[in-house]
């Protein structure tokens, strides 16, 4: 109970520094209740007009609203009573007096109607740069949803609700409000560590999670801007390893350029958590939390520190990670502002490539080698806000003009005609294999006894060879091969076949002497088709020979399908076939020799 008494106290100090001390006021404040007949008052002070009282703002077709008594949802702001409703387009419109970021905060709840389910709803939500919602669905009366944004506008920011055909829209309340210009940087440190990000300015962002670290949640009615702080209770995943600190707010103090309110109010900065005893073998651990994100997005990362902790300066110094990438290494707080007790805050950009499993991890834990002190390690504030994609938007892929932004559904014309390529070989190696398996089953009875199996099998020269065999005899066709003449140059049948465009054809002397004999001193390579040897035709031109052995498992098919192939293959980066030889039942062809090696020799 009297920890209990000491928040309330420690609150109430807080609500009067600031109303003292926050000089901001903004210079656009639109706050409307929509679908309410009468001014709402909030908890914290703030008078959200009626509907009646901001219709000026409001383009619609038709004037739906409905109401409610009560929610069954717990500590919920009377905003969510009441709705507009909206079965075609709606804009609201609002001018803007001094550019610059504002607050859009939007107010959502499915309310009952009895002509539209709004928990079926589906539609999206846009500014004239940005796309807010896409898509959105509450699905279920459970729990409310509320959107917090920070958007540049300058003359006029327009919201514009489009619901899907069949499906409706709807608001319960609405907030456009000037923020100050210090509160986003255009630049800030990335993660991994590169250099600054720059152009801050020009993303739009939204609030995915705000924490008071070792604190209880932090009320709107504490905080300048209307902020609320959420306890980091469900976020710590070591809670064993930690321990919570506060002081009296009245004792923190901003710096001259630095923090302050309008930053982060003073209740951030008075509580904290440090490291405690674990009861770990290893004492130097991190202090961990894990909020869930979306992926896709760069992430804009604010981390609040304020050493309430140390009783002299110099005894703290730690590292932050993000990710497990070292976002800040060394922090020494007493460096930053040479006094305890002193709000301090760094800015980051997490770079998208980082989240893996939808989740950001933020580490504080002590400095290797500490030389002086003990191990320690704080955080008091933590602020997690998703930046904008490509496609200018922080819900999904599509532009503002509802056309998809994200990568190429299809493929580039690159890869389309690189699967072009492939595919055309693809089918031509089918049907050489369907002919195959005709041939096959039509081979002659007496196939066995023949020194070369493709004069029957391969169709492409049969006709030719049933010519040679019945103008010279059945000697002549055993010696004749289908692609060419065992005598490639005393006659003429190799350029005959040579202008077919399979290659050269290589009687098997010819590449027995290239080889010496296939001795094994020239073999550079083995593999599942057999052995590869380097050897010399032409009087000295090196070639590779590969030979396939007897027990490989590549067959006929394979064999001359391969030759079919790559003799229409050429390209400067792959090695080319120059020919082959099927003599003897052999299966022999002939490679450019690639003096350097493949490939993978270079990359592994």
């Amino acid at each position: 109970m009297g920890e209990r008494y000491l928040h309330l106290l420690l609150l109430f100090v807080s609500l009067f520094i600031i109303k003292t001390h926050s000089s901001f006021t903004p210079s656009d404040n639109y706050l409307i209740n929509c679908g309410s007949s009468a001014e709402t008052k909030l908890p914290d002070g703030r008078s959200f007009k009626s509907d009646q009282q901001s219709v000026s703002f409001l383009q619609t077709e038709e004037d739906i609203k409905t109401s409610v008594d009560t929610i069954p949802v717990s500590d919920t702001l009377p905003l969510y009573l009441t709705a507009r409703i909206f079965p075609g387009k709606a804009t609201y419109s609002f001018y803007i007096s001094r550019p610059g970021r504002h607050w859009i905060r939007l107010y959502l709840y499915p309310l009952p109607h009895p002509l539209y389910n709004l928990t079926d709803s589906v539609f999206s939500v846009t500014t004239d740069t940005t796309v807010l919602l896409h898509d959105f669905s509450p699905r279920d009366a459970s729990s409310v949803v509320f959107k917090e944004y920070l958007i540049y506008a300058s003359e006029k920011l327009s919201l514009y609700f489009k619901p899907h055909k069949g499906s409706n829209a709807f608001i319960n309340a609405v907030e456009i409000v000037s923020v100050p210009d210090e509160l986003v940087p255009d630049s800030a440190s990335s993660v991994p560590q590169a250099p600054d990000f720059k152009g801050l300015s020009s993303f739009s962002l939204q609030v995915s999670h705000r924490l008071n670290i070792g604190g209880d949640l932090v009320p709107s009615k504490i905080d300048p801007l209307s902020r609320t702080w959420l306890s980091d209770k469900l976020y710590n995943t070591f809670p064993e390893g930690s321990r919570n600190v506060t002081v009296d707010p009245k004792t923190i103090t901003y710096p001259e350029g630095g923090a302050t309110m309008e930053i982060a109010p003073h209740p951030v900065y008075s509580s904290a958590a440090e490291m405690a005893d674990a009861q770990t073998s290893e004492p130097n651990f991190n202090l961990s939390w894990r909020a869930s994100v979306d992926s896709g997005h760069d992430y804009f990362i604010r981390l609040h520190f304020c050493d309430i902790v140390s009783k002299s300066l110099n005894e703290l110094v730690f590292n932050v990670f993000i990710n497990k990438f070292i976002a800040i290494s060394g922090l020494d707080l007493s460096r930053k502002n040479n006094a305890l007790g002193t709000a301090y805050y760094a800015d980051l950009v997490l770079n998208a490539s980082t989240i893996t499993n939808g989740t950001i991890l933020v580490q504080v834990g002590p400095t290797p080698n500490l030389q002086s002190g003990k191990p320690n390690a704080i955080l008091n504030g933590l602020e997690i806000m998703k930046l904008n994609n490509a496609a200018g938007s922080l819900d999904g892929l599509f532009g503002v003009d509802g056309k998809y932004r994200g990568p190429s559904l299809g493929m580039s014309s690159k890869k389309l005609a690189i699967a072009g390529i492939g595919f055309v070989m693809g089918l031509t190696a089918f049907f050489g294999v369907v002919v195959l398996l005709v041939r096959w089953q039509r081979r002659p009875k007496d196939w066995q006894k023949q020194n070369s199996f493709s004069s029957w099998l391969l169709p492409l020269h049969a006709g030719h060879s049933s010519y040679m065999s019945s103008k010279g005899g059945s000697t002549t066709s055993r010696k004749m091969s289908i692609f060419g003449s065992k005598k490639s140059k005393s006659n003429g049948f190799s350029s005959f076949f040579s202008n077919q465009g399979l290659g050269r054809y290589f009687p098997f002397t010819e590449l027995q002497t290239a080889t010496q004999n296939f001795d094994e001193k020239s073999v550079i390579g083995v593999g599942g088709f057999g052995k590869v040897y380097i050897g010399e035709i032409d009087g000295g031109t090196q070639v590779a020979i590969k030979r396939g052995s007897q027990s490989s498992e590549q067959g006929i098919t394979e064999f001359q399908t391969e030759i079919q192939m790559l003799s229409k293959l050429r390209h400067r980066h792959l090695v080319s076939l120059i020919g082959f030889c099927d003599e003897n039942q052999e299966m022999i062809l002939v490679y450019e020799y690639m003096s350097n090696g493949p490939l993978r020799d270079h990359l592994y």
